[in-house]
């Protein structure tokens, strides 16, 4: 049975993030992807220079227009990166609407990319249309801590806290919450850091199967960019192939990154010499290397299954 995404998110003409980070993995994985690009950038935005356009609210619903004329509009998931315009994320809204009357078990993955580390870099009116419009139409979510602090007004110093806030997210509606990355303290020391997962099933009978999980994933001194894109791309991949199983999925998704990350940063470090801080073309992820290791991951990362009940 084909699997059809619709990824909207921003392209570069050189490295990896948005659909860039995306597509190739999910191609891989067997998914046909349909892209269409909010940013055409010739680089990310961490290189000393970078030019390009960005796609208006306006042109994305001409672009939506063209498929939904030759009624090829019928995905099977949607996935959405980083915005910074209400008007183009309130169209992204209206269409992911359509898309799921067209087709109820759509599946939204959302990544909704705000700020990091407690700075948001986005415009704070963004925030509102997130959590208000946007989150309640997500089945899959990959905030940050940061984001899902801001998105439940609800600060996480402890793994309870982190709990109740992945319930509360559930609340507004996504059945699958990952908090990717957190400031809490990992059991195996501060060279690690603690990512949670959550899931909720409501089967047909009202039943509700839970499953929380907790992973401890290496951190690496470096900083890339696009491997959240990556990871929202990844989880999307292997939800579909663990529908029922958070862990499964988790682990999977985690040590593919967690390969695709080793590799950049030897290559890295090996161009950038002896005692020399790799620059931003050096750190581009090593996503056609990392081939093997998305198809067929050899895991790393084992995730703890925090909680598990069904009533």
């Amino acid at each position: 049975m084909e699997c059809r995404v619709l990824s909207i998110q921003s392209h570069v003409v050189r490295g990896y993030v948005g659909n860039k980070s995306a597509t190739f993995p999910l191609q891989v994985l067997g998914f046909e992807v349909d892209s269409i690009n909010s940013v055409q950038f010739s680089n990310h935005t961490g290189y000393a220079h970078w030019k390009g356009q960005v796609l208006t609210a306006d042109e994305l619903n001409v672009l939506y227009e063209g498929i939904k004329l030759n009624k090829v509009n019928r995905y099977d998931y949607i996935l959405t990166g980083y915005s910074r315009d209400t008007s183009f994320l309130m169209t992204v809204v209206d269409i992911i609407q359509e898309l799921k009357k067209a087709n109820p078990s759509l599946v939204y993955v959302c990544d909704p990319v705000m700020g990091d580390q407690g700075a948001m870099y986005v415009p704070e009116y963004l925030l509102p249309v997130y959590r208000d419009n946007v989150v309640p139409l997500a089945d899959i979510l990959t905030p940050n801590q940061f984001e899902a602090e801001l998105l439940t007004g609800r600060k996480i110093t402890t793994e309870e806290d982190a709990v109740e806030v992945m319930d509360l997210l559930h609340k507004m509606g996504p059945e699958t919450v990952v908090l990717t990355s957190t400031d809490l303290p990992s059991r195996r020391g501060d060279q690690f850091l603690v990512a949670l997962g959550s899931q909720k099933i409501v089967k047909p009978d009202g039943t509700v199967t839970s499953q929380i999980i907790c992973m401890d994933i290496p951190k690496v001194d470096a900083v890339f960019v696009g491997t959240g894109d990556l990871f929202a791309a990844l989880l999307l991949a292997w939800t579909h192939h663990h529908p029922k199983d958070l862990k499964a999925a988790c682990e999977k998704t985690v040590s593919v990154m967690h390969h695709v990350i080793k590799r950049t940063i030897t290559y890295a470090n090996e161009m950038a010499g002896p005692g020399k801080r790799p620059s931003p073309a050096q750190l581009e992820l090593r996503m056609v290397q990392s081939k093997a290791d998305i198809e067929n991951p050899a895991i790393v990362v084992e995730a703890k299954v925090l909680q598990k009940y069904s009533h």
